[in-house]
């Protein structure tokens, strides 16, 4: 069962992964087809057709690899120097196209580019992208992204707001039956050990705590400062047992205890020895439960997760080498560093066979498939070529120029041809066809797992 929860997992993420990318093209596709550019193809991953049907002027179609997807738009750059010389001459632009070009592999790659952009001219006629104003394809171009963040915000909403956060609640699921000294390595209490406060108050597994000394607590954390903020004085706990409320008395005990973390970890101090505090002890632990959050914890949580994601993408050289050092050497992977869509569909399978309750599952799964669509939205703002963010790049250059050219009074500049890049795009492609599998390698000999090794 556990096997076949796994695999469950990597094909619900595989699926998630192919919405997101369908997503991601419709945030393109909309915004060209209101401005008018003629659109020819949207697909939906790599390799061969699965399923494809016309609608109008455009093929939609679902092919054999969901790692990407993309539309085809007329017109993405100027058209080239034959292209326009055959318009000039009056002839049929394709009787020009032959022959290769002179000056070696990156010239060949520019001039096949040209001609491929020119295929595209021809089939949209004046619907062309690179005819746009600046700003409309700015918002094409950004349109991808921003539903990759929009899906991402929809996930952990419904995963903060829906499902709800794991948090201690103010429900007592067991008691200490007596005070142990503090960095004591006992485990089990002797007859002569004290009895906790909580013990001699009369508290119960299953009391429900309303208020402290006459203030409300809704968290277990609440009550928590309450208690350790009374040592040695007697407060009034109201609880809920049993559908009814009773009052109990509780006197926590002064008692040294261990100064924690934001993740619940002890602190060490620079001498590298715990750091301790005396505080109010009663001896009880809380139950967990998943509690629902405020309508904006999931926008804010997508807010921070994107700002985490640009932190990674600025030491993404780094972190990859360091992921390749340790593949080869076999040392412990970041747990923090990026992963492949090999290593998320593993953390995936991790958290479907996992032994948690369903809805933990399930949450522990939109968590991760909208850090994705974070990863995704973020990923894409790189302002290189192919990625949106370099054809952002490129469209507010040819506006910086248009406009100075009006500042100076002179003509109009030709449209910026961004095939002249074909070079800097394939190295791009290269390196991030390097990175992508050094990361998928390393998923696959070197994992990084949800709960540990």
């Amino acid at each position: 069962m556990t096997v076949v929860a796994f695999i469950l997992g990597i094909a619900l993420m595989v699926v998630g992964l192919a919405v997101s990318i369908a997503l991601h093209e419709i945030g393109h596709l909309v915004p060209a087809k209101r401005f008018g550019v003629h659109v020819g193809q949207y697909m939906i991953g790599f390799g061969p057709t699965l399923w494809s049907r016309r609608y109008g002027e455009t093929q939609y179609g679902i092919k054999a690899i969901p790692l990407g997807g993309y539309i085809s738009m007329a017109g993405m750059y100027p058209p080239s120097p034959a292209e326009i010389a055959a318009k000039e001459q009056g002839a049929d632009a394709s009787t020009q196209r032959s022959g290769r070009a002179g000056g070696g592999f990156f010239a060949t790659m520019v001039q096949d580019a040209r001609l491929a952009n020119d295929e595209t001219l021809i089939a949209g006629r004046e619907r062309v992208f690179y005819k746009l104003p600046v700003w409309k394809r700015v918002v094409i171009m950004l349109g991808g992204p921003l539903m990759n963040l929009l899906f991402a915000i929809v996930l952990f909403t419904i995963l903060f707001s829906g499902i709800g956060v794991q948090t201690s609640s103010t429900t007592v699921a067991k008691l200490s039956e007596c005070v142990l000294p503090a960095g004591t390595t006992q485990t089990a209490c002797a007859a002569s050990d004290p009895r906790t406060p909580a013990v001699q108050a009369g508290f119960q597994p299953g009391d429900r705590m309303v208020s402290i000394d006459g203030t409300p607590v809704s968290t277990f954390a609440e009550a928590s400062a309450l208690i350790q903020a009374a040592p040695g004085k007697t407060l009034d706990v109201v609880v809920v047992r049993g559908g009814s409320e009773m009052t109990l008395r509780l006197t926590p005990v002064l008692a040294t205890r261990p100064v924690l973390d934001a993740q619940g970890a002890p602190t060490t101090g620079a001498d590298g020895q715990p750091v301790t505090q005396d505080v109010g002890f009663a001896g009880i632990y809380p139950t967990s439960e998943l509690m629902p959050q405020p309508i904006w914890a999931g926008p804010q949580a997508a807010i921070e997760n994107v700002g985490a994601v640009f932190g990674i993408i600025g030491q993404l050289p780094v972190k990859v080498y360091d992921t390749a050092v340790s593949l080869f050497t076999g040392g412990a992977r970041d747990p923090n560093g990026p992963l492949s869509v090999v290593g998320v569909g593993v953390i995936a399978g991790d958290v479907a066979a996992s032994e948690a309750p369903v809805l933990n599952r399930i949450g522990g799964f939109l968590g991760l498939l909208a850090s994705l669509n974070v990863a995704l939205f973020a990923f894409n703002l790189i302002p290189l070529l192919p990625l949106d963010g370099g054809h952002v790049v490129v469209a507010l250059w040819g506006g910086l120029k248009s406009a100075w050219a009006k500042l100076r009074r002179r003509p109009p500049p030709a449209p910026v041809d961004a095939t002249k890049l074909v070079p800097v795009t394939f190295v791009v492609v290269v390196l991030l066809i390097v990175m992508g599998a050094i990361l998928i390698l390393a998923d696959l000999i070197n994992p990084i797992s949800l709960f540990g090794p």
